[in-house]
């Protein structure tokens, strides 16, 4: 049995949702990403009539967990019922046996009857502020920071889980050898391992990338003779963005190795440093170090597990280097880049910065049959993911989609136990014939920045697939300056009584007044990705619900959301362009 789609007000509601089991996938003006059977149909062993009363007494997880159990938590840690095409990493469907009920589970749910009176929770706007605002973080940038006045004038970033635990990670950090600041998105998928460890890392090899020769052979003598290093980066962290300890020895060895290699590779005669290039070679060589120490593996069994849980995961990254007037972003999959611009009239239109990497995109299509021999032309991609499993086409990690088999069994066989044990791992991508198929390499754009350029919008894929992009320059421009243009309300082809029209003007102009209540951009985006309605307004009802979704329902309706927003300072963009 599949869950049917269904807005939260109507999981209260059994007999609704037996009627409505193919409703459209627009219900209650909550959208639930495009249908598809859940993941593992065939363990679902009970009617879901059974499984409602349970859902609203908050007792699912506790009778759903002692009715069934799993021989491999991992591949099952997301909900039962999340659809296909909401999973970034589709299993092959003979992982469905891997999750089955326990003999005579129905005696299990025969102990209690529940009520069936539907009963309405909701939160409460300061329930709702301190969920939005859990993981929020700004910065601000000095006016002066002792070497350059900066184009950034701060940013502000936030996150909001899906999966338990999130697999989105975040980073930002000036650069203080050399000049600029680096901003970054990560997206993880089967699991955080590998966005953690790239959230970690990569800005390391992008800034030693950018490091001249003098300065590099400065920290290799540095370390040869024991003395302290030169920082290399100050970084912009939430208390929630922690950094590995156990494998920071590890980490710096394989950072230490790739700056040896670019001092052997520089003589010093060249100064002068392609920003665009560097970012390339530290995206793929931090690729390259993630699948060398899983070969290699570790004695320390924590570790040797650690890296292999990195390079079997994965995780896309998009990242921007902002240096004075030059903005380089850098995208390795479907997190995207935006620029919000401020038109003279005030209005705001949306710039892309960046090109998803997935099916949707012709020119990625192509590149894959163009790397693979004819004859794998029509299974290279199929349904629109790479090989049938895999939705972005390029990321981190991912190692069952560019080793060999012969490497792959070699690497399970002489692991840990866990590994061993794990079918996950073992298994064997369908059509897979001329490996690697998955790359790390980014696609890079470069814009020089105008006083018109305001800011600049990371995000990963949860916020892109609930809003469209000129939305969200709109409400970040208009949170931004305070200016809200009254444009006539777009009810889109709904029936709307004059009660109804003078309730949605009374609502637009309460949350004008309220504007201000998030003090964070990012926040406030979030805000309207999560609880927006049909008329493009927050509805504290729908928001209240979205938030208040159990963690076996919440990834069925939404995917974690990260954004980073960047402001920039107009001024000083100005006094770049007059000095030219």
């Amino acid at each position: 049995y599949s869950l049917p789609r269904a807005a939260p007000s109507e999981i209260l509601h059994p007999s609704k949702v037996v009627r409505r089991r193919r409703a459209c996938s627009r219900i209650g003006g909550i959208p639930v990403r495009s249908s598809s059977l859940p993941l593992f149909s065939d363990a679902m062993p009970a009617p879901t009539q059974l499984f409602f009363p349970l859902i609203r007494n908050c007792e699912l997880s506790r009778i759903y967990g002692t009715a069934c159990y799993c021989h491999h938590k991992h591949l099952c840690c997301s909900s039962s019922y999340i659809p296909q095409s909401r999973l970034r990493y589709t299993p092959h469907p003979a992982y469905a046996t891997f999750c089955r009920p326990k003999e005579n589970w129905w005696q299990y749910t025969q102990g209690r009857r529940y009520a069936s009176t539907p009963q309405k929770f909701y939160l409460t706007p300061p329930q709702v502020n301190s969920i939005l605002k859990a993981n929020e973080y700004s910065f601000k940038v000095p006016e002066f920071d002792g070497k350059n006045v900066s184009s950034i004038l701060g940013f502000d970033s936030n996150q909001l889980p899906a999966n338990a635990p999130i697999e989105d990670r975040r980073s930002a950090a000036t650069c203080l050898q050399t000049r600029g600041m680096l901003l970054g998105v990560f997206d993880g998928h089967a699991g955080c391992a590998c966005s953690q460890a790239v959230s970690e890392r990569l800005f390391y090899y992008i800034a030693v990338s950018l490091l001249p020769h003098e300065t590099l052979l400065e920290i290799e003598n540095a370390v040869e003779s024991g003395r302290a290093l030169l920082p290399i980066l100050q970084w912009h962290k939430h208390p929630n963005d922690y950094f590995s300890k156990e494998a920071s020895k590890l980490y710096f060895n394989s950072l230490r190795t790739y700056w040896q290699e670019l001092i052997d590779l520089n003589t010093g005669e060249s100064t002068d440093i392609d920003v665009k290039e560097a970012l390339i070679n530290a995206f793929k060589r931090l690729d390259n170090d993630i699948s060398l120490e899983a070969q290699v593996g570790d004695p320390n069994s924590f570790l040797n597990y650690l890296v292999l849980r990195v390079a079997f995961s994965g995780a896309t990254a998009c990242v921007a280097h902002v240096d004075g007037v030059d903005l380089h972003v850098a995208n390795t999959g479907d997190s995207r880049a935006m620029l919000g611009v401020q038109e003279e009239d005030g209005s705001w239109s949306a710039v892309t910065l960046s090109n998803d990497h997935n099916a949707q995109n012709e020119r990625e299509l192509e590149r894959l049959k163009l790397e693979h021999p004819k004859s794998e032309a029509k299974s290279v991609v199929k349904q629109d993911r790479l090989l049938g499993l895999l939705m972005p086409f390029r990321a981190f990690g991912d190692v069952k989609f560019k080793w060999s088999i012969d490497l792959q069994k070699r690497v399970i066989e002489s692991g840990p136990d866990q590994l061993n044990d794990n079918e996950y791992t073992k298994f064997i991508p369908p059509n897979y014939h001329t490996p690697p198929y998955l790359t790390a390499e980014p696609e890079v754009t470069y814009h020089r920045l105008r006083p018109q350029d305001k800011f600049l919008v990371l995000a990963t894929d949860g916020l892109w697939e609930t809003m469209h992009r000129q939305d969200v320059v709109r409400i970040v421009g208009e949170y931004l300056t305070g200016m809200h243009h009254q444009q006539p309300i777009a009810v889109g082809g709904y029936k709307v009584t004059l009660g109804q029209m003078h309730g949605l003007l009374t609502e637009r102009r309460t949350k004008m007044s309220s504007v201000f209540e998030d003090q964070n951009a990012a926040t406030h985006l979030i805000r309207h990705a999560v609880g927006n309605n049909e008329f493009g307004t927050v509805d504290h009802e729908r928001l209240s619900k979205m938030l208040s979704l159990p963690e076996e329902l919440a990834r069925m309706y939404r995917d974690d959301i990260t954004i980073i927003v960047v402001q920039f300072n107009s001024h000083v963009v100005g006094a770049y362009q007059n000095q030219e």
